[in-house]
């Protein structure tokens, strides 16, 4: 009995940035105005994706999935986030916690695969032309991105149902922005062994295989492109693959830096997150999804044409 009521935890502190009350207003600031962004660039390529007819390829369909995930993503945690800038009770309930953390780690597990099967499709592409509408039909690629999906969440059951049935005793101050995972499990008081294995095993299949995938989709598509005799087709080619690999280096370098080595309880310091983990949670949370619709519509002529083509029509009809 006794150890039940150690471990009953209603709510979490968020600690954040608390303490610095001006960077507080500056980061609120600054989050508004790329969370702005996410939600019209993002809003901008699914919109145009719809509704724009040469955009009904796999690769604005897989493209169009990982804006709304983005979208979806970083809803997640930015509303709150900002809120508790403003607040001087920076709190959230053990079931809000719960389903933030469900959901964050849904959309990041989801956004891996959906990055390897967009590496995949460009390798059909540029590597098999011929029998590219063959293989990537559309049953498939709407398989391959419902798989993505259904293997995202049922990942994120799994890990936050783990860290969430937890004993907590007593202690509930989350030395982050969110009720992000590896936080979370540093303030458990007793054994994570079994949530660390969980956590590699989870690595290793979403994020070490789908970057096995994106490495030799690419090898294969560099020593295609090698070959071509055309150097303008070279240029049309790398010119297809050039936004998705600046996605992926951008993703993968910040997204390994927080989940690529689980950790386990610090007795010296179980509380102490870095400001530099803080930051690079916050790139990875924030200013990612603010770039990919950027990075995909500056290095893309069908995305800004389909846009422009969009404005021209909503220009007209008024």
């Amino acid at each position: 009995m006794e150890r039940i009521n150690k471990s009953f935890v209603t709510e979490f502190l968020l600690l954040g940035l608390s303490g610095y009350p001006t960077l507080e207003i500056i980061f609120f600031i600054l989050i508004v105005m790329m969370y702005l962004i996410i939600l019209f660039g993002n809003s901008v390529i699914i919109i145009a994706s719809i509704f724009d007819s040469h955009l009904h390829t796999p690769m604005y369909f897989f493209l169009s999935n990982l804006s709304f995930l983005d979208i979806c993503y970083t809803t997640t945690s930015i509303p709150s986030t900002l809120v508790s800038f403003l607040s001087k009770k920076k709190t959230i309930s053990f079931t809000g916690c719960a389903i933030q953390m469900f959901l964050g780690f849904a959309m990041g597990s989801t956004e891996c695969l959906l990055l390897g099967m967009m590496a995949f499709d460009r390798y059909v592409a540029i590597c098999n032309p011929l029998r590219y509408p063959i293989i990537m039909n559309k049953i498939i690629y709407v398989l391959m991105a419902l798989v993505s999906w259904l293997s995202g969440g049922i990942n994120s059951v799994v890990q936050t149902a783990l860290a969430m049935q937890l004993p907590f005793c007593g202690n509930n101050v989350i030395n982050h922005f969110t009720c992000e995972i590896l936080a979370v499990l540093k303030l458990a008081c007793a054994d994570i062994a079994l949530n660390v294995i969980t956590m590699v095993v989870s690595n290793m299949v979403f994020l070490v295989l789908p970057l096995l995938v994106i490495f030799f989709s690419y090898v294969f598509i560099l020593y295609t492109i090698l070959r071509m005799n055309s150097a303008k087709g070279r240029r049309k080619a790398f010119s297809a693959c050039s936004a998705h690999l600046t996605v992926v280096i951008i993703f993968y370098g910040t997204i390994f830096f927080m989940y690529a080595k689980p950790k386990s309880q610090d007795p010296l310091g179980a509380d102490k997150l870095q400001a530099t983990d803080k930051l690079i949670s916050m790139f990875y949370g924030v200013v990612t999804p603010m770039l990919n619709p950027i990075i995909y519509s500056l290095r893309n002529k069908d995305v800004k044409a389909a846009v422009r083509n969009l404005l021209t029509q909503k220009s007209s009809s008024q």
